[in-house]
């Protein structure tokens, strides 16, 4: 099977996902509002039928996907294995930016993809998880506090 360069950007790309941007040492930490976009790519037009995914020609594509990696705008991003296309998750000032940047894809402008978006809510499960652990955890300290639990 071959790989192109656009899997492996994509594959760099899911694994090297942070969701917190470094302020440089000579810059002020300020808050950005943010919006996070779910896009989920399905073939288009153009897209060579019985092909899979790899072997589209999405070079250009991946570039653009690095060049989006590289601002921060895209997050993570990968190929659905099943062939079905793909998924890009952004985060951007607004929805305006995010319109902007799937218009200039060039897998949608050249109709290997189409699109859909959607604005999508992140869950802290981080400090979900924290929460409950810790509720779990005092709950046993309170347990083992209690006459005749020794």
């Amino acid at each position: 099977m071959k790989i192109t360069a656009s899997l492996i950007v994509l594959s760099i790309a899911l694994t090297s996902y942070s969701s917190v941007s470094v302020p440089a040492k000579d810059e002020p930490e300020r808050e950005k509002a943010e919006e996070t976009y779910l896009v989920i790519y399905r073939p288009g037009p153009a897209w060579l039928e019985g092909k899979p995914v790899f072997e589209q020609p999405l070079k250009e594509y991946g570039k653009y996907m690095l060049s989006l990696y590289i601002k921060e705008s895209m997050k993570l991003a990968g190929p659905l294995t099943d062939n079905a296309g793909g998924a890009v998750l952004l985060v951007v000032a607004d929805q305006s930016e995010a319109k902007a940047i799937v218009a200039e894809d060039p897998a949608v402008k050249s109709g290997i993809f189409v699109y859909e978006m959607h604005p999508w809510k992140l869950q802290p499960w981080d400090e979900f998880a924290k929460k409950a652990k810790d509720a779990t955890n005092q709950s046993l300290r309170r347990n083992t506090d209690l006459p005749g639990a020794h």
